[in-house]
């Protein structure tokens, strides 16, 4: 079954996973995902996908629909057999976003995502999806790091633009609050704050902030963040990094 959402009518890409609509007509199918679930299935973070991005066209109308959706992010997918992609949140055009592509890969099994920051190299290996993706990628992001996981649990949502400065694309930097659980064992708690003052508090998954703290810690690390998500990382040659996680078709 799939969502759709008040918007023209347009064939909607085939696939063998089957999307949704949301109750306002006209129509425009979408799937939803939750990407970076626990070991369980539980968790994970949100995503809508619209398969046949031509249904939307325009900008202004993407971003109108992201907004109208309310889900951290909600891709566009213009090419799904070269893996063309476009990315918004509730208020922003994203050049990059890792929970996003993640998901995306997943849905859509391709070798690479094009993404306005580049090309994202794909893969999917038993039960998780995993993206390659350079830091400069991540839009800037506080890592500010705590002495234990309970810290960490115990924080408030700060005011929205707390953290980064505006980037060029006009997004606030988020804050990424995280602590080692194991150290050795490379096990991190991290709570992810956007403050971008549209609805979205906290970040069940962030695959960007992951993705600057693997670079900054140049090491693999297994990331318990928000209520119970798990993002898998690990660092490569020339600056590149993994990130991987677990990707379910919500509905």
């Amino acid at each position: 079954m799939r969502l759709r959402l008040a918007l023209p009518v347009l064939p909607a890409a085939s696939s063998s996973r089957s999307p949704r609509r949301c109750l306002n007509a006209p129509v425009t199918d979408y799937d939803v995902l939750r990407v970076f679930c626990a070991p369980n299935g539980g968790y994970g973070n949100e995503l809508g996908v619209v398969r046949d991005g031509s249904a939307i066209p325009e900008r202004s109308d993407r971003q109108a629909f992201a907004a109208k959706l309310g889900f951290t992010e909600t891709v566009f997918v213009d090419d799904p057999e070269r893996g063309v992609i476009d990315i918004y949140t509730p208020t922003l055009r994203l050049p990059f976003a890792g929970h996003s592509c993640v998901g995306t890969a997943w849905l859509l099994d391709v070798p690479e995502l094009v993404t306005p920051a580049g090309v994202v190299g794909t893969r999917l290996d038993g039960e998780f999806s995993w993206i390659e993706a350079l830091a400069d990628w991540a839009p800037p992001c506080t890592l500010r790091q705590y002495a234990t996981a309970a810290e960490v649990d115990d924080l408030p949502v700060p005011p929205p633009g707390v953290g980064a400065p505006p980037t060029p694309f006009g997004q606030w930097g988020r804050i990424y609050a995280w602590a080692w659980e194991d150290e050795p064992a490379g096990r991190i708690r991290a709570r992810a704050f956007p403050g971008r003052g549209d609805g979205i508090e906290e970040d069940e998954a962030t695959a960007a902030a992951a993705l600057l703290l693997t670079d900054r810690l140049g090491r693999a690390l297994n990331i318990t963040q928000g209520s119970g998500s798990q993002i898998l990382t690990a660092p490569q040659p020339g600056g590149w990094v993994e990130i991987g996680g677990r990707v379910i078709l919500e509905r």
